[in-house]
């Protein structure tokens, strides 16, 4: 974080500071890392101390100031050995430092914002943007998954004085989230790449989500750019939402428009105005991102020969997202298991469909889609369906929520596929591990909570 004396820092957060005896005055000056986390405290950190559902960040206050904390920012006094800023709301305070810490840096004149959302492939467009970005300058992106109203304003927090590019995922869960969260970076370049049915279940229904995501480009001004997906007509519908420029990508639309699409397990690879574009990542749909990103690049002046070389630099998407595991018993797992939404899933199954080679056979190991409200059974009915329409050889459903796929692949005729229900992971280890060889191709797709990713990393034999 930039550097703030610790008057400046309870003024950006519209707080009181306390416990001044801790500290030389309100002079003292701090620039350590911002976490919620006492875990990841480090000498001279700031520690906002957050209320959750499950936890409440005050109790580990003093844990926090012992890893170092130069001061910890808190909804009631506490008494931890550091000087405290007390706030009224803490997650409002952090929002408002973010704000403040976006805007300093900007006010430098190099620091460019560039904002994702989209149901699917937001951390994978923000990776790519990374690897492309970060060889040009001074970037900051999120690690992991980082996009709702802590972990967005928290990864805003790590810019400095000397960041060029400033790359923020914003996800949401409820209507307003994705407005705040553009409040607070407003990004001179927001792309919205897809409208899926993730999160359906807090929303209820694909055109609530729509509107949600058009929240990233509705307060746009004229001088920023909006990067949609022309393919997707609910974000190309956005164009008429906003005061930003647009442009736009797509496989049959788009002002940036990939051809000659092969995607095999060694990765996919396409054509952008006559040029190739490599990429070591499996699966046709991260097309989609790659298109995003190399818009943004494009739009930001970098040297579009310097954008694919970087794309073609990176090795994987993120752990557990599509990722390519050798089993010790020469099998090939797909470890797909950080989250899921049906539009993901089947993406993620066409894939093993389509890049599994003659001969091969094919696994589909799957668990729970989560967040999907009324519609979690219909949806995981119909992801059943799909395995047995793809002729898929073997389906391992895991957990009690997921039964509902196996029903699903059962009401297919014609189907020669053998199915399985495995209630914890453990037994479906055993279910899948039996028989494994060379000729097996495992795609493991769940959503986090599930817990899947590990059952992924057994197959292949990966340590964790």
């Amino acid at each position: 974080m930039i550097t703030f004396s610790l008057a400046e820092l309870a003024a950006a957060v519209d707080g009181r500071l306390t416990a001044m005896h801790y500290a030389t005055g309100p002079d003292v000056e701090v620039s350590g890392s911002v976490q919620t986390d006492s875990r990841l405290v480090e000498q001279g950190s700031v520690f906002f101390a957050l209320r959750g559902e499950e936890t409440d960040g005050h109790l580990f206050a003093m844990s926090a100031a012992s890893m170092g904390a130069a001061v910890v920012i808190a909804e009631r006094p506490l008494d931890v050995g550091v000087p405290v800023i007390v706030v009224a709301d803490g997650v409002a305070a952090l929002a408002a430092l973010a704000r403040v810490v976006v805007e300093r840096v900007r006010s430098l004149g190099r620091l460019r914002v560039v904002a994702i959302t989209g149901s699917n492939g937001k951390t994978t467009t923000k990776n790519m943007l990374r690897a492309i970005l970060g060889a040009e300058g001074p970037t900051v992106a999120p690690e992991g998954s980082f996009n709702n109203h802590v972990g967005a304003p928290i990864s805003m927090l790590r810019i400095d004085e000397q960041t060029e590019y400033l790359v923020v995922e914003m996800g949401a869960s409820h209507r307003g989230e994705i407005a705040h969260l553009v409040g607070i970076a407003r990004p001179d370049i927001a792309v919205v790449l897809k409208v899926g049915l993730a999160h359906v279940g807090e929303f209820g229904g694909i055109d609530a989500i729509a509107l949600a995501k058009a929240e990233m480009v509705v307060e746009l001004p004229s001088t920023a750019v909006a990067v949609l997906n022309a393919d997707d007509s609910k974000v190309a519908g956005m164009r008429g939402m906003t005061r930003a420029r647009v442009r736009t990508f797509g496989r049959t639309a788009g002002d940036l428009r990939a051809s000659d699409v092969v995607s095999t397990l060694k990765g996919t690879t396409f054509t952008v105005a006559g040029d190739p574009v490599d990429l070591h990542i499996v699966g046709e749909h991260h097309v989609y991102n790659a298109l995003a990103a190399l818009s943004v690049a494009d739009e930001l002046g970098i040297d579009p020969a310097r954008a694919r070389a970087a794309l073609a630099g990176m090795q994987r998407a993120e752990r557990w997202r599509m990722e390519l595991l050798d089993a010790p018993n020469g099998a090939l797992v797909v470890n797909d298991a950080y989250n899921a939404s049906p539009d993901s899933m089947a993406a993620a199954l066409d894939t093993l469909v389509h890049v599994t080679p003659a001969g091969s056979r094919t696994t589909a190991v799957l668990g729970e889609m989560t967040e999907l409200g009324a519609s979690s059974e219909s949806e995981h009915a119909a992801l059943g369906r799909l395995v047995a329409r793809l002729g898929i050889d073997r389906l391992v459903v895991v957990g009690a929520a997921a039964r509902p796929i196996l029903t699903g692949a059962s009401s297919e005729s014609g189907w020669r596929g053998r199915s399985h229900y495995a209630p914890t992971l453990e037994s479906a280890f055993a279910l899948v591990n039996d028989g494994l060889g060379g000729d097996d191709v495992v795609l493991v797709k769940s959503s986090k909570s599930a817990d899947l990713r590990f059952l992924g990393d057994r197959l292949a034999g990966v340590e964790a």
